[in-house]
């Protein structure tokens, strides 16, 4: 019995609606992770738009240090979430310093990491407070241990952390926030990533 084979428009179409389908899925993807992350906002009044600034600044020195395209949304995606785990926290620790907002990047992690396309960017959050030197949380992770997009992050919410008002101090300005960052070079953040994200502001 001879069997048809699929015609070039049967085949077109096929590709088409797969594409559609991949398009509207990572559409709901990115309506979900922007969902999580005004959660975040609203619950710290101080930090409203921290995330999507430090998304941006993110993308930038990912770019810079040559990621590919598939890389930079990845990392973009886990910068978004990065504070995702302080919806866990008590609101009475979350506006002020404390040890037990050290827990944020491992609530973030357990709540992303049982999804599916999440479980690489799950990492990124889990990391982005380790320092150079291992004296971060939660691992204590040393220099290339820590994922690549961690120290990105690192980074980029170290800078918005300083250039934005705190209920425990006046945000810094540009010029001294970036001084502060170079003063931890190798310490805490990784010289090449500093280096690509300093190189960003400058365009």
């Amino acid at each position: 019995m001879r069997v048809s084979t699929p015609s070039i428009s049967d085949s077109e179409m096929l590709r088409y609606r797969i594409m559609e389908f991949e398009d509207r899925y990572r559409k709901q993807v990115l309506a979900m992770a922007c969902t999580l992350v005004s959660l975040v906002d609203l619950r710290d009044a101080y930090t409203g738009g921290h995330s999507s600034r430090v998304a941006g600044y993110v993308r930038s020195t990912a770019v810079r240090l040559g990621f590919r395209d598939a890389e930079v949304d990845s990392v973009v995606m886990a910068a978004l979430l990065h504070d995702i785990g302080k919806i866990g926290v008590p609101d009475h620790v979350l506006l002020k310093r404390g040890s037990l907002t050290q827990k944020h990047p491992e609530l973030g992690w357990m709540a992303l990491k049982n999804i599916d396309d999440f479980k690489s960017i799950s990492l990124i959050v889990l990391h982005h407070h380790e320092r150079m030197d291992g004296g971060g949380y939660p691992g204590g992770l040393k220099g290339n241990e820590i994922p690549l997009g961690s120290r990105i992050i690192a980074v980029a919410d170290s800078y918005d952390a300083l250039t934005t008002d705190r209920p425990y101090r006046s945000a810094r300005t540009r010029a001294q926030a970036i001084e502060e960052l170079l003063s931890y070079e190798k310490s805490q953040f990784d010289s090449r990533v500093l280096a690509a994200f300093l190189d960003s502001m400058k365009k």
